[in-house]
């Protein structure tokens, strides 16, 4: 049996799981000893300690032991023990404050560029970089949605469950405001992830959502972010080289349907 608390805890771990690495005071000013020998002789298993391999593999384990849950299992008995205690210790709860909050680091960041504070990118690859994501979450959830067939918690006709689109949302949007702001300010961090947090807490706290939900929602929204913000870059260095190669076409079908054939030559 789960204690009272046990939400409470989950919530936490979220937040530690998604906050930003952080650097020891120096760190970057140590000077690199290591010789291109000692690189080749490290140990294969080494590549599993990087950062950029964890921030990957954790979010997609945690999505695939929520799909998981869908059945019967001690993961499914795990979100129904956390869905009693959370009813039994919040049962009148209810706000319609998760449909907003979701939205708040990405109009913090904006609030953030119109003070004039500099960031790591300019406006325009910024809201780039934010439509693209959204995108690529919004394609992962709904396909997820449509293929767990998962049914809330809240209303059993309705198998729209798993994964919690607010959560990835929310999630999504404070991983991109640290990637813009948070890097030399922390506190930037910390508050796009805590509303973050709260908005998954309010999901589960209106019966809306299972704990698997919402921590696969986090952590789809979070690696939507990543995977677009680190491929951007690369992207706009290869658009002209790619925009000489690419020809668009209209095209015309019977009964007024008009459309376009993207050629590559």
């Amino acid at each position: 049996m789960l204690l009272p608390a046990a939400a409470p805890r989950f919530l936490l771990l979220l937040l530690l799981l998604a906050a930003p690495p952080l650097v020891r005071p120096g760190a970057a000013q140590a000077p690199l000893r290591a010789s291109a020998d000692s690189v080749a002789a490290a140990p294969a298993r080494n590549w599993l300690r990087r950062p950029a391999v964890l921030r990957t593999a954790i979010p997609v384990a945690l999505v695939t032991l929520g799909y998981l849950s869908r059945s019967e299992n001690l993961l499914d008995e795990l979100k129904e023990e956390v869905r009693e205690e959370t009813r039994e210790s919040f049962p009148n709860f209810h706000t319609h404050l998760d449909n907003y909050s979701r939205h708040v680091p990405a109009l913090a960041a904006y609030g953030l560029f119109a003070v004039g504070l500099k960031g790591e990118r300019g406006v325009v690859p910024f809201t780039a970089c934010y439509g693209l994501s959204h995108a690529l979450s919004t394609g992962i959830v709904s396909n997820l949605k449509r293929i767990s067939h998962t049914r809330r918690p809240d209303q059993p006709t309705d198998f729209s469950s798993f994964p919690s689109a607010h959560t990835a949302e929310a999630f999504l949007t404070a991983t991109l405001l640290h990637e813009q702001f948070g890097r030399g300010r922390p506190w930037v961090s910390v508050a796009g992830y805590t509303v973050a947090t709260a908005t998954g807490a309010m999901r589960m706290l209106n019966d809306r959502h299972w704990l698997t939900d919402v921590v696969a929602g986090a952590s789809i929204g979070f690696l939507s972010a990543e995977t677009v913000w680190r491929l951007y870059p690369a992207v706009v260095r290869h658009l002209p080289h790619l925009a000489q190669k690419l020809l668009l076409l209209p095209t015309y079908a019977p009964g007024g349907a008009v459309g376009a054939v993207l050629v590559v030559r």
